[in-house]
Order: C-alpha cells, then sequence, then structure tokens
C-alpha cells in the first residue's frame, strides 16, 4: 500500500536527504583533490608511479559502485531506503577515519575498493527525495538534492586546501569523517521513512518482483539512460583538455590553474541552478522539452567554449553549458522517477546511477585520448553528443503528460 506524505513531514525528509548529501559530497571533496599529495607524503616519489595509485585510487570507488548500485537499490526496495543510506554513510565514517592512519599507498586503495562496496547513498538520496514529496513537488525535490550534491564540490576543495594548510592532509581526512558522521545523524534523527509514497519495508515482496529487466521495459527508461549517460560524459569531458586548451589559447602559464578553476566553478554553479530552476520549467513546458533544449543549450556552450579565445566569453560559455546539464538532468530523473512503479524506486534509481557513473568513467578516458589529435575535437564531439541526445529525445521520447502546477516548494 502506498501513502500519501504527510504536509510538513515531507519537507522535513527532503531537508534532511539534502543536508546530508551537501554534507557527504562535499567531505568526500576536502580530501580527494588532494590524494596525490597524500600518497607522496606515504613514501610514492616517481611521478608515474604516484598517477598511477592515484588513479587506482580514484577510479575502482565508482568503478564498483556503479556495477552494485543497481543492487543496493533492490535491497533498499525490499528493506528501506533509511537504512541503506544509514549503512553507507556510516561505513564512511569509519573508511575516511581509517584512512588518517594507512602508512603506504596500497593501503589507500584498499580502503577505497571497500568505499566502492558499501557506496550508493547518492542515487539514494535521490530516490528518497522522489519519494517523500507529493508528486507534482517531484522535480523541485529531485532538483534540492542534485544542487546540494553540485555545490558540495564546488566548496569542497576550498575548504579542504584551507584544512589542509592548518592541520595537515591525514587530520583532514578525520575532517571528512565528521561531516560524513553529521550527515548519519541527520538522517537517522530527522527521516521518517513512514510518510513517504514508498510502500512500507515489510511490503517489499512486490518490490520483491521486480527484476532489472523489469526496470528496463519501463518507458523512456533505456533512452533516459543514455541521455543520462551522456550527460556526465559531456560535463566530465572538460576536466582532461580545459587547462591545456587554456595555455593554448594564451593564458599566461601562472594564471592557467585559476581560470580553469574559475570556469570549473562557474559550470558547477550555474549546474546546480539548472538543478533547482528545472521545476520552474516543468510548470510550463514537458519533460521531453526541457531534456532536448537542455541539451541544445549544453550544445551551445560547449561550442562556444571550443571557439573564443576570450577569457570573458569562456565564462559566458561555461554558465550556458552548466544551465543546460543542470536542467536537463534533473527533468531526465524526474521523467525516470514518474514512470517507475512504487516500490521500485531503488531499484530503478540505482540503475540510472550505473549509467550517470558509467559516464563519469568513460569520459575522462575518452577525452584524454582524442585529445592527441586535437584539444578541439573533444569541443566537437560534446557539441554533436548533446546534438543527437536533443534529437533523439524529441523524436523518440514518448509523450508524457505536463507536470501539473504547483506552487514553489517552501
Amino acid at each position: 500500500m502506498t501513502r500519501s506524505p504527510r504536509p510538513e513531514q515531507w519537507r522535513r525528509n527532503l531537508s534532511a536527504v539534502t543536508a546530508a548529501s551537501f554534507l557527504g559530497y562535499t567531505g568526500f571533496t576536502l580530501v580527494m583533490p588532494f590524494l596525490p599529495l597524500f600518497i607522496v607524503q606515504l613514501g610514492v616519489t616517481d611521478v608515474g608511479d604516484v598517477a598511477v595509485w592515484t588513479g587506482l585510487s580514484l577510479g575502482v570507488t565508482p568503478g564498483l559502485t556503479a556495477l552494485l548500485s543497481p543492487l543496493w537499490g533492490r535491497l533498499a526496495d525490499r528493506f528501506g531506503k533509511k537504512i541503506m543510506v544509514e549503512r553507507s554513510l556510516a561505513s564512511f565514517v569509519v573508511l575516511m577515519a581509517a584512512m588518517a592512519f594507512v602508512t603506504r599507498a596500497w593501503q589507500v586503495l584498499a580502503l577505497r575498493i571497500i568505499q566502492g562496496l558499501f557506496a550508493g547513498y547518492g542515487s539514494l538520496s535521490l530516490t528518497m527525495a522522489a519519494e517523500s514529496a507529493p508528486r507534482d513537488r517531484m522535480p523541485q525535490s529531485i532538483g534540492l538534492v542534485q544542487t546540494a550534491q553540485r555545490l558540495g564540490p564546488a566548496v569542497g576543495p576550498v575548504i579542504g586546501g584551507v584544512l589542509a594548510q592548518l592541520v595537515g592532509l591525514r587530520q583532514s581526512f578525520l575532517a571528512t569523517a565528521a561531516f560524513y558522521a553529521v550527515g548519519l545523524v541527520i538522517v537517522f534523527v530527522l527521516y521518517d521513512e513512514r510518510a513517504t509514497r514508498a510502500a512500507a519495508p515489510e511490503a517489499g515482496d512486490a518490490a520483491g518482483r521486480i527484476t532489472f529487466k523489469n526496470v528496463l521495459a519501463f518507458q523512456n527508461f533505456i533512452l533516459l539512460m543514455g541521455v543520462i549517460f551522456a550527460f556526465q560524459f559531456v560535463d566530465r569531458s572538460y576536466g582532461p583538455v580545459l587547462p591545456l586548451y587554456l595555455e593554448n589559447v594564451g593564458v599566461a602559464s601562472g594564471h592557467v590553474a585559476l581560470v580553469a578553476g574559475v570556469l570549473f566553478s562557474i559550470m558547477a554553479c550555474t549546474g546546480a541552478l539548472g538543478h533547482h530552476f528545472c521545476g520552474k520549467l516543468l510548470k510550463r513546458y514537458t519533460l521531453r522539452a526541457v531534456i532536448a533544449a537542455g541539451a541544445l543549450t549544453a550544445a551551445i556552450g560547449s561550442g562556444l567554449l571550443g571557439a573564443t579565445m576570450n577569457v570573458w566569453l569562456m565564462s559566458a560559455a561555461s554558465a550556458v553549458l552548466g544551465v543546460g546539464i543542470g536542467a536537463a538532468m534533473t527533468a531526465a530523473y524526474t521523467a525516470a522517477g514518474a514512470v517507475i512503479p512504487q516500490g521500485a524506486h531503488g531499484t530503478g534509481f540505482g540503475v540510472l546511477t550505473s549509467a550517470s557513473l558509467a559516464g563519469m568513467a568513460v569520459s575522462p578516458v575518452v577525452a584524454g585520448f582524442v585529445s592527441g589529435t586535437g584539444l578541439w575535437i573533444v569541443f566537437a564531439l560534446d557539441v554533436l553528443f548533446m546534438g543527437a541526445i536533443a534529437a533523439g529525445v524529441h523524436w523518440t521520447m514518448m509523450d508524457e503528460p505536463q507536470m501539473p502546477d504547483t506552487q514553489p516548494v517552501g
């Protein structure tokens, strides 16, 4: 049996999930951008070896998470999302604290492997937001959590850099563990799983009949997986090439890191705005229209970014790119949430997370490979990719009703 969320509790649930997401994503980026420096502190001196240990340690967790997210989602459908998020956050508290005491690089890798086995709170947070809110507030709820997940990595490295200067990298891992611990307490105290539209855990036998094959058969679901993969692919394709591109267009070597950091921050912040305002767009336009328009906007932003040599125009292009990706991503998750049956959201969002993580993992590799021929190829590839997504969504996505008119989330 499904329930209608109580008027006040769904807002409390959404606040809990949003805060926990922000704390988790911020805490993670307190330390991970500085992992190469930590590997050096552990006694690895060869630059190539540092790069290998860092790459393996950073890549193994999202890789395992992509494989296991559907499984954790299905278990969440059967036993409850809250307990699964608490399990994941608690494991991160322990594992991040343990990072402060490692003495060898292989120990970092081992802990990251274990993290990959227990991760998954990101997709479950979206599931909890979708199920807590009334159906007509689902876009705003998903967008708010995605905004928190986007802003966390925007501010985390700044805080982490200050902490590393003040207390050192080892102690920064303890600060990260504290961020996760606060997020865990917030979910435990504030989130009430009884006040959701989901089936109660004890009624999970219905969810147990949902298989991964069933999920793929949901309306538009395979298309939406491709959409989410594509947006993550484009979003992460600039990391390996943007600093090099800035050097090529004449930015002074001493300013490249600063300018690249500003452009990445603009993308992150405007992406958060896109997430946040997607709900307002869906009051007037269909999900299909918002996704297609977001893809076209991202294509324009990517094209402008690769076509100009002016830093101010690059900043404007980064903003256009971020807004397009942010709005379209929220619309894509909302479209999926609208077709996934009650009791199967965990499984469905887990599969979507696998597509997202696959895009994150593949993108830097492809971008690094094709940029060897020419940096402009990455921008051109992104334009073509986004144009293809816009056309594909416009022509093949099945019609869906316009989202009901709603009042702003208060």
